[in-house]
């Protein structure tokens, strides 16, 4: 492997995309598992801890089209190191801060420096990747998001149960710090052409303005979220609630569902680079999470519901990288930031959405009308995804 600046190699570049994507995921999950400390420990209302554990997610949500602007003017080096040394400032102060709205407040700011390695990640795949193995290697990246919920739950929350909330945050915040030295040191920008060049080319043009496409997949990979979240959000609890299982017992199936939706991330990524297309496939995925989100409503109340929602946290995972990978393609080396930032926007507001709106369904009418309900929006992606508008490898 060649670590030079001038031509690094791609798959290292893409270990370090993947590290700092799992470093900023650990720092921005780990409030969430911090919920039973502050609630049972701490004596915090549910509500209030629900609330600060949610501070992250708001500083993420702000920022993440800012964050793809820093990528598109500065370069991804820049973005992620200067991100993930936000979130390793925020968490290493939250550790020492008194009061829940200091507390509140620096989480906010973890989730902003966290956002950086959406974009930046994903750039550094797109850029140093050619067409043909860009789709595999996006696949890849795109695991850091399980790995890195799945490593901060096994962190957090033995940690502050034991040694306490400072000694969880301080090992946190260490991460991040690591990981921004990692990227400081290590990532080399991709190559982009000169903005005189690309200014003559095109390349400077708002592809928003020039094409739809953008929008159509922001809209489909929004409405997508709906049943990956509804899954990932209510598995456990309709394990426990309506199947009996013990929590341990679930929880070991639900962290089994987050690596088989890791390794099928990667699978639909080499598939989009075997096919040739990333948004054929996508429409494909819309279609299946439509029958098996049915096919688990219809079979709830059965013993094959379990596998039915196992084969659902597969298939409503796989277009993730699809979609990130068409529309940093489409956005080009001087737009695909912002695109990529819009895109994950879009998720994160989609996903929002679903546990109040999902849960409000489940207290209704019950599990099976909440999984089949959801079928709906898959099904509204379908038509949406631009297959046509879809340009061919040789052009990306």
């Amino acid at each position: 492997m060649r670590l030079t600046r001038e031509r690094p190699d791609p798959w290292v570049m893409l270990v370090v995309g993947v590290v700092g994507q799992i470093a900023g995921t650990v720092a921005a999950s780990a409030p969430t598992f911090l919920i039973p400390y502050l609630h049972l420990q701490e004596g915090l209302p549910l509500a209030r801890a629900g609330a600060l554990a949610s501070a992250p997610l708001i500083g993420t949500m702000l920022t993440l089209v800012l964050w793809g602007v820093v990528v598109d003017r500065f370069g991804e080096r820049l973005a992620m190191s200067a991100g993930l040394a936000v979130a390793a400032v925020a968490v290493l102060a939250s550790a020492t801060t008194d009061g829940y709205v200091a507390l509140g407040l620096w989480w906010v700011l973890l989730g902003v420096g966290a956002a950086s390695t959406n974009s930046a990640s994903g750039r550094l795949v797109v850029g140093w990747f050619g067409p043909e193995r860009r789709g595999t290697a996006m696949g890849i990246r795109q695991t850091a998001l399980p790995l890195g919920v799945g490593l901060s739950a096994v962190i957090v929350p033995p940690l502050a149960a034991g040694p306490g909330l400072v000694t969880a945050l301080l090992v946190v915040g260490t991460v991040a710090a690591v990981a921004t030295v990692l990227s400081a040191l290590l990532v080399v920008d991709p190559p982009r052409p000169d903005r005189q060049v690309a200014r003559t080319d095109g390349l400077l043009d708002n592809p928003y303005r020039r094409r739809q496409g953008l929008w159509r997949i922001h809209a489909a990979s929004a409405l997508l979220v709906v049943p990956q979240y509804t899954v990932w959000t209510f598995m456990l609890v309709w394990l426990i609630d309506t199947r009996g299982w013990a929590p341990v017992a679930a929880g070991a199936l639900v962290f089994s569902a987050q690596l088989l939706g890791a390794a099928g991330r990667i699978a639909a990524g080499w598939w989009t680079d075997r096919a040739g297309s990333r948004l054929r496939p996508m429409r494909l995925v819309a279609v299946g999470a439509v029958v098996v989100m049915v096919l688990l409503g219809a079979l709830e109340s059965t013993s094959l519901a379990v596998t039915v929602i196992l084969v659902a946290s597969v298939v409503t995972v796989v277009d993730n990288g699809m979609a990130f990978t068409a529309v940093a393609e489409i956005g080009g080396p001087f737009w695909s930031g912002r695109a990529m930032g819009m895109q994950n926007t879009g998720q994160y507001l989609a996903a929002a959405a679903v546990p109040p709106g999902v849960g409000a369904i489940i207290a209704g009418p019950g599990y099976a009308w909440a999984f089949a309900l959801v079928a709906v929006f898959p099904l509204l992606a379908v038509p949406l995804v631009p297959v046509r508008a879809e340009r061919p490898v040789a052009d990306r």
